[in-house]
């Protein structure tokens, strides 16, 4: 059976001569493959330039539930990026974006909260100033964890404020042997939290070192909650080109 989908490609490997196969967080699916075949080829007919990590494509596609490798109809742009592919910057963060998604994100379930937060946040990215392209990383990591039913607690007080990797909130001493997250660190995480806006990043100014770290703690946070997370290989790219 034949439905269109938006989707968001988070990775093309190749598969035969001309063929790919698309890792995709799609809005009817959740995470699916799709195998396109003869896109690996030369001409005005190629399609390979729709299938870059980032891309937000609608799609008609073929799904069969029993199938783990579905087919591609037909494709076009859901939305056109105007600076996240040529920026160097925003692309750096778009990366990261789709890493983050690929790791986080193992099973077909569909979750339309997610996928349309996500498909926002990239077209949100595209237009962002410098100010608020900074602080995105950030932001779209710590979203995403309540998304994901990994929602940190914005509970910083006087008592509380030591943030904790394992309970994913503030207290005011962390368990034996989980990172040490400084106090500034915390209270900087605090104020992100209350973000509910890509556009609000831009009251949020940061140095390079606080940003760094709280990107380090955020990955340590998912390292600690999903299983088999590993570490982001986006990262240190992000912290040469961020800093």
């Amino acid at each position: 059976m034949i439905y269109t989908t938006n989707g968001i490609v988070l990775r093309t490997v190749k598969y035969g001569e001309t063929s790919v196969v698309v890792s995709t967080l799609t809005a009817l699916f959740g995470m699916q493959s799709y195998i396109v075949n003869g896109v690996r080829t030369h001409g005005k007919n190629s399609k390979a330039h729709f299938f870059h990590p980032a891309s937000l494509l609608e799609m008609q596609v073929y799904h069969n539930e029993l199938k783990n490798l579905q087919r591609i109809k037909e494709v076009k742009w859901s939305y056109l990026y105007q600076q996240v592919f040529s920026d160097i910057i925003k692309n750096s963060v778009a990366l990261y974006m789709v890493e983050l998604l690929q790791k986080s994100i193992r099973q077909p379930e569909t979750n339309e909260d997610l996928f349309n937060f996500s498909e926002d946040a990239f077209i949100q990215l595209d237009a962002a100033s410098p100010e608020v392209t900074a602080n995105f990383p950030i932001y779209f990591a710590l979203r995403l964890a309540q998304l994901l039913g990994l929602s940190i607690s914005d509970n910083h007080s006087t008592q509380s404020k030591i943030f904790s990797v394992a309970e994913g909130k503030f207290v005011s001493n962390t368990l034996t042997g989980e990172p040490v997250v400084n106090e500034q660190v915390s209270f900087s995480i605090s104020h992100l939290l209350k973000a509910v806006h890509p556009s609000e990043l831009d009251e949020i100014r940061l140095n390079k070192t606080i940003r760094k770290a709280i990107l380090a703690t955020m990955e340590n946070y998912y390292q600690y909650h999903i299983a088999e997370f590993g570490s982001m290989k986006t990262l240190p790219v992000l912290h040469e080109l961020m800093g």
